[in-house]
């Protein structure tokens, strides 16, 4: 029996046609995503739900897709989909992170050019009939510097743009390397003195804890008077309410935001106030970047379910169903080796070295480098899936390399990772126990046998007393319990370090004490998905 697809929301008659010319029965239904309890009626009949942002894939209605393999998003963001129920159902979601990068980059191109010369307001005033002529007086875009915040898919369009207009580029972007900024040809700064040079600033990363309010009061204050600031990113990148009070004292001279904190955005801080530019969310809202990812919906779901392929999946490892059964652990162990390494690292990224060692030698590398690059990455891009990991590594400049030997320790097999940045190098190794749990079993060539627990607390310091009483009375005083403390040192009296696996997150405040003690060289809270 041909598998069969439900397309709930608009989709192009093209990707339709798709669907049907590779002998897959679909049913186009664009309306269908907004009547939820009729959604959940149906769904069960179906092997593949092709979506855009109207369908909402909740839990009720992953419970009753009893056939269900396979979700495709139709754009990049996947928040109207419950992934982590997906997950546990077995259920692929699947998203087009490249089909409107050009797009969403022409927007913010042209959000620059209307905040630059007023073009909202001017052309409201003269369809009044106003013929305001000496009241908008605007600025060339020409010998500007545009400060790039996030140098990606998206941002790195934007710099080739900009740079056609003659405007001096500088960006700020951890993953950055200096080879590729100089190949984009951009000034690679760090945020501080991007916000003291820019006269333009635009916004290109995602929303994630590292990234949300990034443009914060304090970092409002250090800018450029005069600066005008443009968003469309992610709503939440920037404090909106202080945005607008520098607005009203004329320290920032404009602003074009596409994205809101809170959407759909019926009101908000930065709304009727002059030469403030605001859009609703159109940075994807072309013909042909809705045609691109229709499209690209089309190909991956019909591969998928035709061929068992896999393409920029969200929740899962692109392997075989022969593979999943061995290869499932060492792929979970590559992400957390990988996620512990970018939560750790701050500065650009030059390589990435991969050892497999033993068993794990003879698996499927491709998937697993993928799974660890994945892991770097999506400690700053949460979007970063197996896929589209290798892609976001080369485009900044990322060199990747892996090597493989016998069996050579007490470990039938195990991975270490080591990432190098222009100040250092940091490694960390991990295998699978026999009862299919991934561990930690060196950092930064220390010794250790480390559980990975959901939230975890790493420390380095020299090998002195008091080190544990200390952690220990702290997070006690802090209503945090401790499930597993692992430590491991270099060498009597010499670099020490601690991994604990604590049951609820650590907050900022107790980072600070720890800090405080003077006994400490690094303090991180950690945290991985385990699921």
């Amino acid at each position: 029996m041909a598998p069969k697809v439900l397309v709930s929301d608009k989709l192009s008659e093209t990707a339709v046609q798709i669907f049907r010319d590779r002998g897959i029965d679909v049913d186009f239904m664009p309306d269908l995503g907004k009547d939820k309890e009729k959604l959940r009626q149906i769904i069960g009949q179906y092997d593949g739900l092709a979506i855009r942002s109207a369908t909402k894939v909740t839990e009720k209605i992953l419970d009753a897709a009893d056939n269900l393999k396979v979700i495709a998003r139709a754009g990049i963001g996947t928040d109207n989909i419950d992934k982590d129920a997906a997950s546990r159902k077995g259920v692929i979601v699947m998203n087009t992170p490249f089909g409107n990068m050009i797009t969403t980059a022409e927007h913010a191109i042209a959000m620059m050019f209307a905040v630059a010369r007023q073009l909202p307001e001017a052309s409201a005033s003269t369809h009044q009939g106003k013929w305001e002529k000496s009241k908008f007086m605007g600025v060339e875009l020409t010998n500007k510097t545009l400060g790039v915040i996030g140098a990606g898919n998206i941002g790195g369009i934007v710099c080739d743009r900009a740079r056609g207009l003659k405007m001096k580029v500088i960006a700020y972007d951890p993953f950055l390397s200096q080879e590729k900024a100089d190949k984009m040809g951009v000034e690679k700064v760090e945020l501080d003195e991007l916000l003291t040079r820019a006269d333009f600033i635009t916004l290109h990363v995602p929303l994630t804890d590292q990234t949300r309010n990034i443009l914060s009061a304090e970092n409002l204050a250090k800018t450029k008077k005069g600066v005008r600031i443009v968003n469309c990113a992610r709503g939440g990148l920037v404090d909106e309410e202080a945005l607008a009070e520098l607005l009203k004292s004329g320290h920032v001279a404009g602003a074009a935001f596409d994205v809101f904190a809170s959407e759909p955005a019926t009101e908000n801080p930065l709304f009727n106030l002059p030469n403030v530019v605001v859009t609703p969310h159109l940075g994807a809202a072309t013909t042909e970047a809705q045609e691109n990812v229709a499209l690209q919906v089309a190909e991956q779901m019909s591969d998928y379910l035709l061929t068992g392929a896999v393409t920029n999946a969200l929740n899962m490892p692109s392997v075989t169903a022969e593979e999943a059964k061995v290869m499932g652990p060492w792929i979970k162990l590559a992400d957390h080796v990988g996620n512990f390494i970018g939560q750790m690292t701050d500065e650009p990224i030059k390589a990435i070295n991969i050892l497999y060692d033993g068993v794990v030698s003879d698996m499927n590398l491709d998937a697993l480098t993928c799974a660890a690059v994945a892991g770097i990455m999506k400690s700053v891009n949460p979007e970063v899936n197996m896929v589209s990991a290798p892609v976001v590594a080369k485009e900044r400049g990322v060199k990747i390399s892996t090597t493989k030997q016998d069996k050579s320790g007490v470990f039938e097999g195990y991975i270490k990772l080591t990432v190098v940045t222009s100040e250092r190098e940091r490694s960390i190794g991990g295998t699978v126990f026999s009862d299919g749990k991934p561990r930690f079993i060196q950092i930064k060539g220390i010794n250790i046998d480390a559980e990975i627990g959901q939230h975890m607390l790493y420390t380095t310091n020299n090998d002195e007393p008091g080190i544990i009483g200390t952690l220990g009375q702290m997070l006690g005083e802090s209503g945090v319990n401790i499930a597993n403390f692992t430590l491991g040192r270099a060498a009597a009296g010499g670099e020490a370090i601690a991994l604990l696996y604590v049951d609820a997150p650590i907050e900022a405040d107790v980072i600070e004490k720890l800090n405080a003690t003077g006994m400490f060289q690094q303090v991180r809270a950690l945290s991985f998905d385990v699921n």
